[in-house]
């Protein structure tokens, strides 16, 4: 059917409003924190990131990559401007310089621009995720429908809100611009140019997140797909060379990066690829140039051999220089975190990156949580999008002679079913990476959901009465392709003349239907698709389609509604900073609690400006970013060792600690007040300070002994001797008192948050040291480039560290180590003696709520063992730990759930029957009001004939 001119206008309003739509929604809804706290940075790595803007906005792009900070990482240092992704902080200050000149209306602080930008971005992810979905699927609708959905959808918001001034809330806008132009450069022979612009926005891309290494792969593996399909062409060469070259030149001149992209094995995939196109363009201008001489066509045994020929030689003079600088260390090994992702272990064996919650391997309920409804959207577009894609369907279309008809732009659509599946494999290993589910999610939703809503339209011509009838239903897809496809026509009429001029073809011998067969059945398909065309257009028909359409508009309308309120109401709760949140008082009285940020306040206000503060590395960046105060480390784990060194100042001896920490502090600030507070993370503390100093907790990588023994707190020795304990218990748990000739609190927080102390005795003589420029090791005199050193009186402790071979360090036997075999073998609950598994069980023990009632929802060490221990279906570990510790059964994670709702969500039979039998309650819910019997996911099982007793059959 052909719609008429008004029609189309209408429809063509239509999804121009949903996008406009989206767009507004977009910005709204990452406002939630704006509107309740004002324009404030939430978490830890934003403060980092607007520190960092603000020092390339103070002094310039040359002194911003020549910084050396000597305000963190203290009293080594760390070099900025070289070690971080600069993209975001450029982009800020530029945006901030281009809204003060255009005059006072548009001006605005920088730390207005910062809070802003994550909103402004997200409706720039929207717009080129909905350009990706419309060039990828040929049909506005499906654009529109993605846009409606990246908007909103929690996924991207948890990494975009107002205020999560986080590099992520940048990246997703440039990672979804440069899988555009990339599949944009794929739609016809004369589009190959924008594969030019594809490089460009890599490089943008490049700059602005590590996520940059998915984006060049997925466009390597892509380019490989097509090449394995036999879908190569001199258009896939030519933008995938421009987007290689381009887009790796520029991203070697990243600081960050450099030349990694040629020698890290997490790169050299794309590098491959980029050869094999080469060498396939060799074969072809070597084939065309035959034919020119030979006026024959190659034949396909001739133009193979031909290809081996190359890829051979190739190979023999590859081959040697790869052997010669193997041994030089030229090719880096895979990072901690990318290896991680393809073992089959939850944990990579480096204590650091384990105690960072988002490392963990994400659950079924965590795509439920951000995807929502695309969970059950995004397959059947992906069913779309790969039929359409599909190389075997178009072979037998094309047999069959009933031609492509399921439309053009193949390799684009493929792209989009390459990209489902690598990234939903990604994301099962690490739930920070449902990130990448969003664009893909949201684009494959937008499929199937703007296929119904194209459809749905399209009912309107049963009531359309001006309507011209043609052999088809056309949507706007078909219209669009048959235009494109009579283009195509006619340059391969015209190519085909004057190619029978220059040379005498000679037919090949093709496998498949002969002509006179293929015309048969082309026949017979027309004939076959006519009858079914007329019993499509019967008025009974039309008007039970009109049904049809209506009754979908209005079953359609309470899901659509419901997921936007579920989107609104995570957003809300994503919004909340940590630094400054709601909370109830025990009288039920809402009050803001700003703790964290008045003890910054303090710091910045009450002491000196050259102070040095100690505190645990997750604060490091709020210190330094709030209080403008030195502090030993921040957010970032670039120095495993240094770290190291801090978590044994936490969790050694108090008097064995002082003699540490007055070398290189003058306050200590802790956390307190149960939740996620310093204790909580203490185990986190002793394990990775035991991976530097052994030590610490001999014999015991996981440093069981450091933790508690009973359900109402007491410590272990260990615990008790802490500098860490001594601090946070002082005068609040009888018998606690941190020794006075060694600290003095100065601070303490409205409501018991945060704690700080003063060093006393600090050394002088190590503080001139350390401030004394003559003792910074500089690369070149002169240089800005100058690390700092440990205090003389440190450097046995420092030399006594034993190098931690993290699992990046495979290749160098570092993850075949003892120590990392006994790590994750006890981290997994494996191979334990007797000894081993009680002293275990008796820290775990101390977690475990006294009653049902008292229960507290909150994550600690148990609720991550517990998870694990039902994931594994350990039942053992599970009968032995319900026996030492019975009303471990209530324990409760933060968002409500507990052992109960993983044993149902995990299928695991047995597991939830011991709970059950145990003592959890089948009918508490979750915050979400979901019971655990609610997750079922085993099949019914079929109901038993009840057996007559013999009994009724002897009175029968």
């Amino acid at each position: 059917m052909q719609l008429p001119t008004w029609a189309w206008v209408v429809w063509i309003a239509v999804q121009a409003y949903a996008f406009y739509y989206a767009c507004g929604e977009a910005y709204d809804i990452r406002l939630y924190a704006v509107k309740e706290y004002g324009k404030i940075i939430h978490e830890f790595d934003p403060w980092f990131n607007f520190r960092a803007t603000k020092y390339l906005a103070d002094n310039g792009w040359t002194e911003f990559f020549h910084w050396y900070d000597t305000k963190s990482w203290y009293p080594i240092g760390r070099p900025v401007g070289t070690t971080i992704y600069p993209g975001m902080q450029i982009t800020s200050v530029c945006i901030w310089k281009v809204l003060a000149m255009m005059g006072e209306p548009f001006k605005m602080s920088l730390n207005d621009v910062c809070c802003m930008v994550p909103a402004w971005f997200g409706v720039v992810a929207t717009t080129f995720l909905s350009l990706l979905t419309m060039e990828c699927a040929g049909f506005a609708a499906a654009g529109a429908a993605a846009a409606l959905v990246m908007s909103i959808i929690p996924a991207h918001i948890m990494r975009s809100v107002a205020g999560g001034y986080d590099n992520e809330s940048i990246a997703v806008s440039a990672m979804c611009m440069t899988f555009f132009f990339w599949c944009r450069s794929l739609r016809n022979d004369n589009s190959w140019w924008i594969g030019a612009v594809a490089g460009l926005a890599y490089i943008y891309m490049v700059m602005v997140w590590g996520g940059y290494i998915f984006v060049v792969n997925l466009i390597g593996i892509h380019a490989a797909f097509l090449v394995a399909t036999g879908s190569y062409s001199t258009k896939l060469y030519r933008a995938y060379t421009l987007f290689f070259i381009i887009g790796t030149a520029g991203a070697t001149r990243v600081p960050v990066v450099g030349w990694a992209p040629l020698r890290s094995l997490e790169q050299l995939g794309p590098c491959l690829v980029f050869f094999v196109l080469q060498l396939l363009e060799v074969a072809e201008v070597l084939r065309r140039r035959k034919e020119k001489q030979t006026k024959q066509e190659m034949s396909f045994k001739e133009m193979t051999q031909l290809r081996v020929t190359i890829f051979v030689a190739f190979a023999a003079a590859l081959t040697p220089v790869v052997l010669l600088l193997i041994p030089t260390g030229y090719f880096g090994p895979l990072s901690a975190r990318v290896r991680g992702l393809f073992v089959k272990h939850t944990r990579t064996g480096n204590p650091l990156v384990d105690s960072v919650a988002e490392h963990q391997p994400a659950s079924q309920q965590a795509y439920w949580q951000y995807l929502h409804y695309m969970c059950y959207c995004a397959p059947p577009g992906m069913v779309l999008v790969g039929l359409r894609s599909s190389a075997i369907y178009n072979v037998i279309t094309s047999q069959l002679g009933a031609g492509e008809w399921w439309g053009r732009r193949g390799e684009a659509k493929s792209f989009l079913v390459l990209y489902g599946f690598i990234a939903y494999f990604f994301s099962t290993k690490m739930v920070r990476l449902v990130l990448l589910m969003a664009p893909i999610s949201s684009a494959l939703g937008g499929v199937f959901l703007g296929s119904i809503a194209e459809w749905i339209a399209l009912q309107v011509l049963v009531v359309v009465p001006t309507a011209e009838l043609e052999a088809g239903e056309e949507g706007s897809e078909a219209k669009e392709e048959k235009k494109e496809e009579k283009k195509e026509e006619k340059k391969d009429a015209k190519k085909e003349e004057k190619k029978a001029e220059k040379v005498k073809t000679v037919k090949r011998a093709r496998i498949g239907l002969s002509d006179k067969t293929k015309a048969e059945l082309a026949s017979l398909y027309d004939k076959v698709a006519g009858v079914l065309w007329t019993l499509y257009q019967l008025v009974p028909v039309r008007l039970a389609r009109l049904v049809l359409a209506a009754y979908l508009c209005y079953a359609v309308r309470p899901y659509a509604a419901e997921f936007n309120e579920y989107c609104r109401r995570l957003a809300q709760g994503m919004s909340n900073p940590s630094i400054v949140y709601k909370a109830q008082l025990n009288n039920g009285q809402t009050i803001i609690l700003n703790d964290y940020l008045d003890a910054y306040f303090w710091l910045r206000d009450k002491t000196p400006k050259d102070a040095r503060v100690m505190a645990w590395w997750d604060y490091g960046y709020q210190i330094t970013g709030i209080s403008d105060r030195t502090t030993i480390a921040d957010g970032n784990t670039w120095n495993h060792e240094h770290i190291a060194t801090l978590g044994k100042m936490f969790a050694s001896p108090e008097e064995e600690s002082h003699d540490l920490v007055r070398h290189l502090a003058d306050y200590v600030l802790v956390w307190t007040g149960g939740g996620g507070d310093d204790l909580a993370k203490s185990p986190h503390m002793a394990r990775i300070g035991n991976s530097v100093y052994p030590g610490l907790c001999p014999g015991d990588p996981t440093c069981r002994l450091f933790g508690f023994m009973d359900r109402q707190g007491t410590p272990t020795p260990m615990m008790a001797r802490s500098m860490l304990y001594k601090l946070i218990m002082h005068g609040r748990k009888q018998g606690v008192v941190a020794n006075e000739t060694m600290w003095r609190e100065v601070y303490s927080s409205k409501y018991q948050k945060v704690r700080i102390f003063k060093v006393l005795k600090v050394s002088k003589k190590s503080r001139n040291w350390l401030a004394d420029p003559a003792n910074r090791i500089c690369d070149a005199p002169g240089s800005w480039y100058c690390v700092g050193q440990y205090p003389p009186p440190l450097m046995d402790l420092i030399n006594s560290r034993v190098s931690f071979k993290q699992l990046e360090d495979f290749n160098r036997g570092g993850g075949d180590s003892e120590y990392t075999r006994q790590y994750m073998q006890r981290m997994g609950g494996e191979s334990m003696s007797n000894e081993d598994r009680e002293a275990m069980l008796e820290m775990y023990r101390a977690y475990a709520p006294r009653s049902k009632a008292e229960a507290r929802w909150e994550d600690t060490e148990l609720t991550t063992h517990l998870w694990n221990t039902i994931k594994a279906n350990d039942m053992e570990g599970m009968r032995a730990l319900v026996r030492a510790a019975p009303t471990v059964v209530h324990t409760r994670s933060s968002d409500g759930r507990g052992p109960l709702w993983w044993a149902y969500e995990q299928g695991k039979t047995e597991m939830r029957n011991l709970l059950k039998a145990s003592g959890a309650d089948e009918l508490a819910v979750d915050a979400r009001g979901i019971k655990a019997s609610d997750l079922d996911t085993s099949p019914p099982q079929p109901k038993k004939k009840k057996k007559k007793s013999k009994k009724k059959k002897e009175e029968m």
